[in-house]
C-alpha cells in the first residue's frame, strides 16, 4: 500500500504538488494530467528520487525521504527514454548490472541475464549493443532490468512515449501480465481501459480519482 497525506512541493516560487492525500490499494493505478500537472514529481516521491517540502509518503508504512535505499529496493522505476537507463554497452551486460543489487552470484549473472532477456522478448540479445536496439527493444531492455529485482512496485513515467503503436501494445500486454503492484503515468488514455483506478492530476491538485470511464471522461472534460 502507498500512502500520500497532504504531500506538498514547489520549485523556486511554483507549487507542483499541492496537498495530494491518495491512500493507493489496487494492483493497477494510473495518473493522468497535462504537463506540468505534478504526475512526474508525485512519482519521484514513491522511491525518494523527490522529498516533498509538506507531508509525507508512506511505501507499506516505510517513508522514502528517510528510508530511501530500503524503498527503492522494493521501488522500480522505468522512465519516458530508455537511453537515460541503459548505462552498460550490451543488452547483457545491462541486466548483469541491475544484478549486481541482488543475491545471485557474480558468475551466474550473465546466465541470469540472458535468460531475463528471453523472458521479455529479447532472447539472442544478450551480446547486442544495448543503445542500437529499437525504440520498442530499449524500453523492454530497461523494464527487464529494473524488473529482474523483482520489486514489488513499478512506477512507469510515460514509458510508451517514443514508441509506436506495435510496441506499445507489445509494452502494455507486458505490464499487464506483472505481479506488481503498477503505477503508470501517461498521456496516451487507451492503455487505461482495464486498469483499477485512474487519478487525474490538475495543478498539483487530485481533482478527479475513479474507474477509468469516470475518471477519463473527466479528465476529457478538463482539457476539452
Amino acid at each position: 500500500m502507498i500512502e500520500f497525506s497532504g504531500v506538498g512541493h514547489r520549485f523556486g516560487e511554483r507549487v507542483v504538488l499541492d496537498g495530494v492525500d491518495l491512500r493507493l490499494t489496487q494492483r493497477r493505478v494510473a495518473f493522468v494530467g497535462a504537463n506540468g500537472s505534478g504526475k512526474s514529481t508525485l512519482a519521484r516521491t514513491v522511491n525518494g528520487l523527490v522529498v516533498p517540502e509538506t507531508g509525507r509518503v508512506l511505501v507499506d508504512g516505510v517513508d522514502p525521504a528517510r528510508h530511501g535505499a530500503a524503498v527503492r529496493k522494493r521501488v522500480g522505476f522505468v522512465f519516458t527514454d530508455p537511453d537515460s537507463q541503459i548505462v552498460m554497452p550490451t543488452a547483457g551486460e545491462d541486466v548483469a548490472f541491475s544484478l549486481r543489487r541482488s543475491d545471485v552470484p557474480r558468475r551466474d549473472r550473465a546466465t541470469r541475464a540472458a535468460q531475463a532477456l528471453a523472458e521479455f522478448g529479447l532472447e539472442g540479445y544478450a551480446e547486442h549493443p544495448a543503445h542500437q536496439l529499437s525504440g520498442g527493444q530499449k524500453q523492454l531492455l530497461a523494464l527487464c532490468a529494473v524488473l529482474v529485482l523483482d520489486p514489488d512496485v513499478l512506477v512507469c513515467d510515460e514509458p510508451t512515449t517514443l514508441l509506436d503503436l506495435r510496441n506499445k501494445r507489445r509494452f502494455a500486454e507486458r505490464l499487464r501480465g506483472l505481479r506488481q503492484q503498477v503505477l503508470l503515468l501517461t498521456h496516451d488514455l487507451d492503455l487505461l481501459d482495464d486498469f483499477d483506478r485512474v487519478v487525474v492530476l490538475d495543478g498539483g491538485k487530485v481533482v478527479a480519482d475513479d474507474e477509468p470511464g469516470p475518471a477519463i471522461a473527466y479528465y476529457r472534460e478538463l482539457y476539452r
